[in-house]
């Protein structure tokens, strides 16, 4: 399964992370916002639609950078792709319900992550 997921950074060059619903694969743990990519879409269109549904933020696919990538083996094999933007500015919205926030590089390292994004936030530090 092919994945897509955000690193967006704030002037301050904060992340944004968001935390997994409840009763979902990783409930509870903190992750880079994204999902899942249909059929019939591209990475950053997918990543683009995904953000817009659960933070109501638009991004222009242009503006997303390719950056990482992370592989989670086992039935549900997933590869996660992770993009790269700067925050402009606008409203977030936890449209699903889920708890999200900025954080330093060091706090979010702190935070009880999802596995494939605890690989991927190490990358983006070094």
């Amino acid at each position: 399964m092919l994945v897509v997921a955000l690193a967006l950074f704030d002037k301050s060059g904060r992340i944004l992370l968001q935390q997994r619903l409840p009763g979902k694969h990783h409930g509870g743990l903190w992750e880079f916002p994204g999902g899942k990519v249909e059929s019939d879409e591209t990475p950053r269109v997918a990543l683009v639609r995904e953000i817009e549904e659960e933070l109501g933020l638009h991004l222009e696919p242009g503006s997303l950078t390719p950056a990482f990538f992370a592989e989670e083996p086992g039935d549900r094999a997933v590869v996660l792709n992770l993009y790269t933007a700067s925050f402009e500015g606008g409203e977030l919205v936890g449209r699903d319900g889920q708890a999200w926030g900025w954080f330093a590089h060091e706090d979010a390292a702190n935070l009880p992550l999802a596995p494939m994004d605890r690989q991927l936030l190490a990358f983006l530090h070094r």
